[in-house]
């Protein structure tokens, strides 16, 4: 699903207008709003909406007028605004339909009804805002931040860029998000993602092509349902090499845990034979954790005996993960380099395997290969230096536009870049951030390579499944998620519910 800014989302919002007529447009969105107020409200008291004068108000009042729950309905906008066709249909239904209107003073009748509130509905600004907000965009903004009761937001919180994320100095701070036609890309950046909230869209038939041509090129959202249609089956007369064989080039004798994980990773991701190769000096504690995969060491003094060695075994698998826990002298750089420029295989690189492919990046355009950086390694590989806040959609795109290699850049918000894509991955949580996490995704990646996806599908299956474990395991324990807790779960977190095509989840 496309991840739009505030110009393609004009764009989509138009042609589905022409199509459908703006009334339905605005009534098909009051429905869906009307699905969640249950959901995120809080108590037995009314669902208070604050409704601006544009569409983003509109669409409070037809949330209003289509919501049939038992909970009692007040608006507060303006009596006197007119709007477009949708809006002025939109009031007139909720109020037919028994809605309360006010128009919001402040005094003590309204800080009772906002005091007694199980929800309000945040329909002050929509897709157009401008920062800084207006004095009395800002003075509802406070009134619904300070009253206590959870905030839901109608397509954007008031207060953040739609397109950047930005933050202004007043935002509202929803429990969660409904986006009607396409999620705005702001809701998804780092700045913004923690006033969003729950994030879910209302596709109201909006269709993203309407966008294309316009700040091209487009930024996707993974869903659920197209994780699910990514994620490779066991086809019935599957062997244990056709299910998956990736050969795991990982560890050392200092840091031997990273290979273990990252093998673990790749079994749990439903590979059917995982080989490791790893020097002779982290064989022992390898073969004392890894029961089901099997351990072929090389020597590293001898590096171009070690590549000799590390491409025999490739003969009889179907991917290659490299990089956790190797070293970083030039004899693993010749290793690194002689593994991926010498295999025909699909690679998916981490860690020190990146500090190694930095040096001869141009060497590798358009491999089969994945590139998993977090921030630092990123900075080096790209050799541009330290990402300035809000620019990693820029950076990673300039990246992948120069050496067309599928890029994971890993982050609160992990973005997954191809050449002519770029992805947002909305699962995970902060329970990640724990080492040896990113072996396991390694792993998994090399997994999915193995079973035949393309690198760019790889990379931006394996994090969305990479979250969805993440989340799970947290679920489980609530605290002390450690590496080995994401990988165990990327079995039970592998089939997610993709929902209700017209209500779709996007992010928690």
């Amino acid at each position: 699903m496309r991840a739009v800014t505030a110009a393609q989302m004009r764009h989509i919002d138009a042609a589905a207008v022409e199509r459908d007529g703006e009334v339905a447009l605005m009534r098909a969105a009051g429905d869906a709003i009307a699905q969640l107020i249950d959901r995120f409200a809080r108590g037995d008291g009314p669902v208070v909406a604050f409704a601006g004068n544009g569409n983003n108000g509109g669409d409070a009042y037809a949330a209003l007028a289509s919501y049939a729950g038992p909970r009692r309905r007040i608006v507060f906008g303006d009596p006197h605004a007119g709007g477009s066709a949708a809006r002025v249909d939109a009031r007139e239904r909720a109020r037919v339909a028994g809605v309360e209107e006010h128009e919001f003073s402040g005094d003590d009748r309204d800080e009772d009804l906002l005091g007694t509130a199980s929800l309000f509905l945040d329909g002050v600004l929509g897709v157009n805002a401008r920062l800084p907000l207006d004095e009395r965009s800002a003075r509802l903004v406070a009134v619904m931040n300070e009253a206590g009761a959870p905030i839901l937001a109608l397509d954007v919180p008031t207060g953040i860029d739609p397109t950047t994320g930005a933050v202004g100095e007043h935002v509202v701070r929803a429990v969660a998000t409904i986006a009607l036609g396409r999620p705005k890309l702001g809701c998804l950046a780092e700045t913004a993602r923690d006033v969003t909230g729950d994030l879910w869209c209302a596709p109201i038939g909006m269709r993203d092509d309407d966008a294309d041509g316009i700040d091209d090129p487009p930024t996707e959202v993974m869903t659920a349902a197209e994780f699910s249609a990514l994620l490779p089956r066991r086809a019935g007369d599957s062997d244990k090499r056709s299910s998956g064989a990736p050969l795991i080039v990982a560890g050392s004798t200092q840091f031997p845990g990273a290979a273990i994980l990252c093998a673990w990773g790749a079994a749990r991701a439903g590979a059917g034979y995982v080989t490791v190769a790893a020097p002779e000096g982290a064989a022992p504690t390898l073969r004392a954790h890894l029961v089901e995969q099997v351990v072929v060491t090389y020597d590293e003094r001898d590096p171009d005996g070690a590549v000799k060695t590390i491409l025999d075994l490739t003969n009889h698998c179907s991917s290659i993960g490299i990089g956790p826990g190797l070293g970083l002298s030039d004899a693993f750089g010749t290793i690194v380099n002689g593994v991926v420029g010498g295999t025909k295989l699909p690679v998916v690189a981490d860690a020190g395997a990146l500090f190694h492919l930095a040096k001869r990046l141009d060497a590798y355009r358009d491999a089969k290969l994945v590139l998993t950086p977090h921030a630092g390694e990123f900075a080096r590989l790209s050799g541009k230096g330290t990402i300035a806040p809000g620019a990693r959609l820029r950076r990673l795109r300039a990246f992948v536009d120069e050496y067309e290699i599928a890029t994971l850049l890993k982050g609160p918000v992990t973005l997954i870049g191809g050449r002519h894509v770029t992805y947002l991955n909305p699962t995970g949580t902060n329970a990640l951030a724990t080492a040896g996490t990113g072996d396991v995704l390694t792993g998994a990646i090399a997994t999915l390579l193995g079973q035949g996806l393309e690198p760019l599908d790889a990379a931006r299956a394996g994090a969305y499944w990479h979250g969805l474990a993440g989340q799970h395991a947290l679920g489980e324990r609530r605290r002390g998620v450690i590496a080995r807790d994401a990988a165990d779960a990327l079995g039970p977190s592998s089939d997610p519910d993709p929902g209700d095509p017209e209500l779709v989840h996007i992010a928690t």
